[in-house]
Order: C-alpha cells, then structure tokens, then sequence
C-alpha cells in the first residue's frame, strides 16, 4: 500500500519508529476523524466506536485552553533544575493542582462523555501525563503497544480513555497510533479467556504485532484540540519523536458513574508509578 495521506503530509518520507523498531509502511494506514456531519449524533458515534474501537475528534477542545494548559506546565518545569526536581514539580504539584484537575474536566470534554455516556460521567483520578524530548529513543521511551483493560480489571470494561496531545502533535513528534480493528480480536480473546494475564504491556514490537493480527498502525498528524477517545480493548502505542519539538499528552478515562469502578485508579498518579 502507499504512504497514507496523513503521513505524507507531515513526515516527508521518513521513517517510522517506536521504540527503535521500524514500522512497515506497508502496515500504516490513517486514523479517520468523525466526520463533521456525525458530531453530534450519538447512535451513529456509538456505532463506529464500535466499529473501529475509536472515536477521533477533531477540534473538540479549544486549542487556546490546550496551548495555556501546555505554557502552564512548561511554565512549572522548565525551571527544574534536574529530573529530580522536575519529578518533584509534576507529581506534587501539578498532577494534583487545580489547573489540571480544571483541564479534565472542563465542559469541552466533561459534557460531551455526560452525553455519550448517557449518564452521569466518573473521571478517574489517576490521570497521567506524558513527555517526551526529541531524540530520546531505547525500550520504554515510548508507550508500548497494549490495551488498557489489562489495567481495569477491577472496574467495569466500559471505561473509555481519552487520549489528548498538549499542543501539537504531528507523526514525527510521536502520538499515538491505533492497531486499526484490533478490539473485535481482543474482545473475543478475553470472552475465551486467552488473554487475561496480568502484563501491563503486550510489546515494544509494534511491526510483529501488526503481523500477527494481519493490520495497520493508523497514524495522524495531531493538533492543539483534538481528542481520541477509544475502548479498553482497543490495542495502542505511541511512536518515536524525531522531530526537534516536545511531545506532551495526557491520558484521561471516563466512565457511568454508576459502573463499577477500579478503585486502584481512584489516587493521583504518584512518582513511584513512573512515567
């Protein structure tokens, strides 16, 4: 197959990379946004949720609270004078601080899972943001491929994550990228009971895993705003940056209040968790 549009518009040719390993660009295919026409009808966003195990959304947050979020958090740690005090900064003051607390839940995102849900909206508390400097490379630099029941189990499998670039985000500063119908495997894997183990990740291998379940990576060029919300079931990783900017993101679960919840996901995300 030919280089996605997506890809060829914001990485140039170059190579794919996650964790050192060389994506087949073969295997790539682009993330495709709900159309505009769509929005606003739940049936129809549930059922490509479904479908896909997806949700991309497009400018659903104002960019300007994403670029302020992004000022404020640089703001804090860009006068760390080493890892240590910069963990120091995020995990004392800004995980619990106000103004992230204030980020997850403001109406863009709060009142849109409240109508998609069709129910009152629980946010986890363990919420978790993710940085990523130009050229850090080596297993673990980059989200390994997995899907995030293996961390819920305690909860109900309902619980839909959003995942959110803190400014812009294209290919080279590497977002995330999405195994493309990989949650109708997973689905049926766990309903055998095939795959209920205990691993907190499937693999740092994205080309042999998109081999093995006969799929693309699907990849986009992100920007200040846009939302991906996708299932627990749905398989997903993030790629290499190779560009010359910071890569920040978080990742943020909401569910029905009234669905069980995992207690274990009911604190701050702690220093001892690692990043």
């Amino acid at each position: 197959m030919s280089i996605p549009f997506g890809v060829a518009g914001g990485w140039n040719g170059g190579v794919l990379t996650s964790n050192g390993y060389v994506l087949d660009e073969r295997r790539l295919g682009d993330l495709v946004a709900v159309p505009e026409e769509e929005r606003d009808d739940r049936e129809v966003l549930q059922a490509r949720l479904r479908r896909d195990g997806y949700l991309y959304l497009t400018g659903l947050l104002d960019p300007a609270v994403v670029w302020a979020f992004r000022e404020y958090y640089f703001g804090l740690t860009g006068a760390a004078a080493d890892r240590a005090a910069y963990r120091k900064v995020l995990f004392e003051e800004i995980v619990p601080g106000p103004e992230y607390a204030a980020f997850c839940t403001q109406p863009a995102l709060k009142d849109w899972f409240a109508w998609f849900l069709d129910g009152d909206p629980f946010l986890h508390r363990r919420k978790i943001i993710r940085q990523t400097a130009p050229g850090e490379n080596g297993i673990g630099t980059a989200t390994q491929a997995h899907y995030d029941l293996v961390y819920l189990r305690e909860g109900s499998d309902q619980v839909l994550s959003a995942w959110i670039p803190l400014g812009d985000c294209p290919v080279s500063r590497g977002g995330l990228t999405y195994l493309a119908g990989s949650h109708h495997r997973v689905l049926a894997d766990e309903a055998a009971g095939r795959l209920k183990r205990p691993a907190a990740s499937m693999t740092a291998d994205l080309p042999a895993l998109a081999t093995e379940y006969d799929a693309d990576w699907l990849v986009a060029n992100y920007r200040a705003g846009d939302v991906v919300v996708h299932t627990a079931h749905t398989i997903h990783a993030a790629l290499d940056n190779v560009s010359d900017g910071m890569r920040l993101s978080t990742d943020i679960r909401y569910q029905r209040a009234d669905d069980a919840v995992d207690a274990r996901w009911q604190q701050h995300w702690h220093d001892r968790d690692g990043l």
